[in-house]
């Protein structure tokens, strides 16, 4: 065996203290805290060698838990050029559905039972969701609703919640995902099927009921170590922790600061409690950046220094200040695509344009396809394109074209203000189908309606002559303002966000036709379209560049609303639920910033507030609350409300709001005439031409800024 001095002189390491300190602990349980760019995957590859050369442990004795599959390949092959190739094959680098998956195929061969067939065909698992939904919610399930529901599937499962926890979701959720799930699962279960949620599940029941099962597998792994542990679930978590029970060697490599997987069910609440449940447990600290250019860490250490779920602990810069972190102010989100159309044409040097969602980068897409301008796209995402709203603004203008298309009649109809009963509307789909008559001419023959009902229709009827002789964005402003789409929104509970980018795309086209066959378009190019792996021009989400890094970055829509979602005005008064979420929101942020190496650029727009950039570019300081609350599981954004100082009388107030109403057409000063589309408790929603916008309505009367 090796001495440590030898062992550092023969691989010529150089490693600082604190990576030292890190890659020399090896028995009892360990937390590594190691902060974005800090060398976190030299210190484990190395551990691995500092075990088996200096304390003479076998390979196969030794588990990695990495998150992904391509995790494994990478660190064995990082393990292999250090230390051979013949050492790696016999270390185990595995998923935990790796484990699990030998856990249940050990069992089986032991006891000569066979274990359910693992269901990976994902347009399987779709039918089966869908007829399940189709069932359940009545109506037909698009891609972006059976993904919805994939995610709160695999939320139920991994965060081990019991079935009244399960049946609280149904409200956050909006769809009666209890019900789907039970079904769901009857269903694996029936044909002897499980998903790979359930494969955890299974491993997880067996090892903590057969004790001899256990046992086995704590022989074969006494020393285990987990990389990316802030990424890990709730029953991960247990898994890992039955495993290490009885030597407990455990060494769990994360940052609290870096998990931005809620949706997906991560437990980071295991590294903020890992000293409670594990006594006289060690938490180790790496907190020199090696990454980054030394202004992007202070200001990333110094946002993030904000949040209060964390360990305590600062992000130092290793390397020097060499350039300034740039806010680009632009008039609106329209002008960040404009702006970043020249950034691609002159691209030379590795440049990653990074937002919240997928459907973000799709105006961006647009524009380069349009001029031919090359990129990369990281993990497209296809949902946009069959999310509700969009699938209704299409087939409205479809029906425009072709008014005797009843499919496209019946999708719709009560999505518009025809005020139509369903027996009527399929009466009427009868008769334009036998006479061959457009279904408004139908309706306005049919018998059964009152004055007012064939009044709405035909304006309906004018609408939709009249929205295809225009521009698409003014189509689109026609369908939901004048048409009653809105009124649909707003009384189901619909976001219409989506709306900002169909109009931002809607803006290159000349016609509403030309606008659908668009998004027909741009859906193939995203499914169809080759990486080139070596333009240096990339687009990707925050998520999906976690753990990468670029010579340049562009935060896109870095405005309240979008990043962060929510705005937490008062910390210290805040919920529990509400603080874990807004906290989340700041962690995508940071994630963001330090993927950077030399040149961060945020975007935001000059009418609009940007809570992060006025913080990360010491506009505003946020104060930490008073104490620190226990997190709490959500799975839902909530909405936090911002308080208001009382500048005017309660009755003023209430006068003000009683002049009123939903429908209402109104002028505000600065983004000039609207159409008053919501009044949800405490806020007034107008829609503009440029899109809709939500106010404080206190803070609108205060303002004076509203003409009526």
């Amino acid at each position: 065996m090796l001495t440590w001095s030898e062992f550092y002189n023969q691989f010529s390491l150089q490693l600082n203290e604190q990576q030292q300190s890190a890659v020399q602990s090896v028995t009892g349980q360990v937390l590594l805290l190691a902060v974005p760019g800090s060398g976190k995957t030299t210190v484990l590859v190395t551990r691995l060698g500092y075990m088996i050369f200096c304390r003479g442990i076998a390979p196969e004795k030794i588990l990695t838990v990495t998150y992904t599959v391509a995790a494994t390949k990478d660190m064995s092959e990082r393990f292999a050029s250090r230390f051979g190739q013949d050492l790696a094959d016999r270390l185990e680098f595995r998923t935990i559905n790796g484990i699990c998956a030998r856990v249940i195929q050990y069992y089986g061969r032991k006891t000569g039972r066979t274990a359910f067939s693992l269901l990976t065909d994902e347009k399987r698992i779709s039918a089966i969701l869908s007829a399940i939904y189709q069932k359940t919610e009545r109506v037909y399930p698009t891609e972006g609703d059976l993904k919805n529901v994939r995610t709160l599937i695999t939320y139920i499962k991994n965060r081990m919640l019991d079935e009244k926890e399960i049946e609280a979701l149904d409200e956050t959720a909006e769809i009666q995902i209890s019900a789907i799930y039970k079904e769901y699962c009857s269903h694996l279960r029936e044909n002897q099927l499980m998903d790979y949620d359930d494969q955890m599940v299974y491993a997880y029941n067996m090892l903590r009921k057969i004790p001899w099962l256990l046992e086995y597998f704590q022989d074969q792994y006494p020393y285990i170590c987990v990389d990316e542990a802030q990424d890990t679930s709730k029953i991960q978590h247990a898994i890992i922790a039955l495993l290490a029970s009885r030597t407990e060697n455990l060494f769990m490599v994360g940052d609290e600061d870096q998990s931005i997987y809620g949706f997906r069910a991560a437990y980071p609440e295991a590294l903020l409690e890992f000293e409670q449940h594990h006594p006289g447990a060690k938490v180790l600290l790496m907190e020199e950046n090696f990454r980054s250019d030394a202004n992007i860490v202070q200001a990333a250490d110094c946002f993030i220094q904000k949040n209060t779920l964390r360990h305590e602990k600062h992000m130092r810069p290793s390397r020097s200040k060499q350039r300034d972190l740039r806010e680009v102010s632009v008039a609106n989100r329209k002008a960040q695509y404009s702006y970043l159309l020249k950034v691609a044409a002159g691209c030379t040097n590795q440049t990653a344009v990074l937002y919240r969602d997928h459907e973000c980068a799709l105006p961006l897409i647009d524009l380069l396809e349009r001029n031919r301008i090359p990129y990369r796209m990281r993990n497209a995402d296809m949902t946009f394109f069959t999310n509700r709203v969009v699938m209704d603004i299409s087939n409205i203008i479809k029906l425009a074209a072709d008014p005797q298309n009843t499919d496209l009649f019946l999708q719709v109809y009560y999505k518009l203000g025809t005020y139509l009963r369903k027996q009527d509307a399929h009466k009427i789909a009868d008769i334009s189908r036998k006479q061959k008559l457009s279904v408004w001419e139908a309706a306005l023959q049919y018998g059964d309606l009152d004055g007012y009902v064939k009044g709405s229709i035909s304006a309906i009827q004018t609408h939709m002559k009249h929205l295809l002789e225009e521009p698409a964005g003014r189509a689109i402003y026609r369908i939901v303002q004048y048409m009653g789409y809105q009124d649909y929104l707003t009384r189901n509970e619909i976001k219409d966000n989506k709306l900002d980018t169909l109009r931002i795309l809607a803006a290159l086209e000349e016609s509403p036709i030309r606008l659908v066959e668009r998004l027909s378009e741009l859906q193939q190019i995203i499914k169809e379209k080759p990486p080139d792996y070596s333009c240096p021009f990339i687009l990707s989400t925050i998520h999906a560049s976690k753990g990468l890094e670029y010579d340049t970055v562009y935060l896109l829509d870095v405005i309240d609303g979008i990043l962060p979602d929510q705005v937490l005005q008062n910390p210290r008064t805040a919920a529990k639920e509400e603080l874990e979420s807004y906290e989340e929101e700041r962690r995508l942020f940071y994630v963001g910033i330090t993927r950077a190496k030399n040149q961060l650029n945020v975007f935001t727009m000059k009418p609009q507030s940007s809570d992060f950039c006025d913080e990360l570019f010491g506009r505003k300081v946020l104060k930490k609350p008073m104490e620190i609350p226990k997190r709490a599981a959500t799975v839902n954004q909530l909405k936090i409300k911002r308080e208001q100082p009382k500048t005017i009388s309660d009755t003023a107030y209430q006068a003000f709001l009683e002049q009123l109403g939903v429908g209402m057409v109104v002028e505000h000063k600065r983004f000039g005439e609207g159409v008053i589309t919501g009044m949800p408790k405490g806020k007034i929603r107008i829609a503009f031409e440029e899109g809709t916008k939500s106010f404080q309505a206190r803070a609108l009367a205060e303002s004076g800024m509203l003409k009526l």
